[in-house]
């Protein structure tokens, strides 16, 4: 019988996603009584809900004070900002708001089986580092479960390992919504990689995105941040270390000297070893690498699994080639910083597809990374007239086209041998696609029906 933190607790859980349904399952595991809500009529995970849970009390629809009467615990989706109505009322009546990562944290500090925790966030190129991260602590023989906003909800993989035996490492991806409830994450080593523009429909200014995503060092034992991002340098406090495109001045920076990634004065692999195209995918390896050493993790093996990565889908990834056009799919690229990267990463010139939901950016940083890497922009979606307007100065031609296949033909014609096609849309996908995922499936056929059609 379960006797831990939640049983007999009356747990509310809010938002019945992926999210939403691993806090069921875990908790119902643990004994607590459980409530669900969701403000969707059909929420996603509505089925798989009533079957962990038979006889659960679902309210769906908006939101209601009601659904809080006799809870001890409100289990909140990352997608529920704290700002919510019913959030602010339950803590007002002194009822513990906590997300999944929370729940875990607990967990796992209670289990004691001393695994080594690393942590990242930061706007872009978090489920990289958390991806090679993961390969650096395998590859140095730790058992190892990467989790998190990566895609593998922290409590589906903690039921599992509780199962089959608790790894000796944990990799969790994090982002500012899931640590907005999280507040004893105690983690070895974390990383804030960068800030820009991104969320600002949640988020009423960067300051208070910033502050979301320092929360992950609230307990941490090594900072690991990035000196050529003022806001993550910001966050300097206690033990930390640097990663950058520069070269390092001190023992405990990582960056590149001539041609390599060093530590300090030792080389790590030298840049042309690093499969994944671009310079931020260079510095996704310094910061994979700094948090693992901090770790105390062996240098050799750590250099062998950056050697062998390959990197993930929809994160400028090759898709298809045709007539000396390469084709990459950066879906992935979801806001302005995204994009900005991308495009430095590429060599020769790109015909950039960009467009989508905007978010409330302002597009006007992609301006010099256009002008100088762009032959042409060719947008979609809803938010194509912004960024046609804030990418103007740049003095690059601009067309629009109503589909992705169509945007991927116009671009096909516009480069020449040499070129790259970049998908790398600095929005979000929601007004076209069912996610980032769809978007970058469409554009990879599509340019893989160009290749079939032109190489025969």
């Amino acid at each position: 019988m379960a006797n831990g933190e939640w049983a007999g607790k009356t747990v509310l859980v809010l938002g019945l996603g992926d999210t939403g349904l691993s806090c069921v399952r875990w908790l119902a595991q643990e004994g607590a009584r459980l409530r669900g809500a969701d403000t969707r009529q059909a929420p996603p995970a509505l089925g798989a809900v009533r079957e962990a849970v038979p006889g659960i009390r679902v309210d769906l629809g908006p939101f209601r004070p009601e659904s809080l009467a006799g809870v001890d615990a409100v289990a909140a989706s990352p997608g529920i900002a704290l700002r919510e109505p019913v959030l602010r009322e339950a803590l007002a009546r002194g009822i513990e708001v906590v997300g999944d990562v929370e729940i875990f944290a607990r967990e796992v500090a209670r289990a004691a089986t001393g695994a080594r925790v690393i942590g990242i966030t930061g706007t872009n190129g978090k489920s990289t580092v958390t991806a090679l991260a993961g390969a650096m602590t395998r590859a140095a023989g730790l058992s190892t479960v990467v989790a998190g906003n990566i895609g593998l909800p922290v409590l589906d993989a903690l039921r599992e390992a509780k199962a089959a035996g608790m790894p000796q490492a944990w990799v969790i991806e994090l982002s500012s919504y899931q640590l907005e409830t999280t507040a004893s994450l105690a983690l070895d080593a974390a990383a804030m990689l960068n800030l820009t523009q991104d969320h600002l429909d949640r988020y009423d200014t960067m300051a208070g995105y910033a502050a979301a995503k320092a929360r992950i060092f609230r307990h941490c034992g090594t900072r690991v941040l990035n000196r050529d991002d003022p806001w993550s340098l910001g966050m300097k406090a206690g033990e930390n270390v640097t990663f950058g495109l520069g070269e390092p001045a001190r023992d405990d920076e990582w960056g590149i000297r001539a041609g390599e990634l060093v530590h300090g004065r030792d080389p790590i692999v030298a840049l042309f070893e690093v499969p994944v195209a671009g310079l931020h995918n260079a510095a996704n390896a310094l910061a994979s690498h700094a948090l693992c050493a901090s770790c105390g993790l062996p240098p050799r093996p750590l250099a062998d699994a950056i050697r062998e990565f390959r990197g993930l889908p929809h994160r400028a990834e090759r898709v298809a080639a045709a007539r000396g056009v390469v084709f990459y799919d950066d879906s992935k690229g979801t806001n302005v910083g995204a994009t900005v990267a991308a495009l430095e990463g590429m060599r020769g010139k790109v015909v950039l597809i960009a467009g989508g939901d905007g978010k409330g950016q302002d597009f006007s940083p992609l301006v010099p990374a256009v002008r100088s890497h762009a032959r042409a922009v060719v947008l979609i979606g809803r938010d194509a007239p912004a960024v046609e307007a804030a990418i103007a100065p740049a003095g690059v031609p601009c067309a629009r086209e109503s589909t992705m296949e169509a945007a991927v033909e116009a671009a096909f014609r516009l480069a020449t041998p040499g070129d790259a096609v970049l998908l790398s849309p600095a929005c979000a996908s929601f007004d076209m696609f069912a996610n980032y995922k769809q978007r970058g499936e469409v554009f990879a056929a599509a340019a893989r029906a160009i290749a079939a059609r032109v190489e025969g």
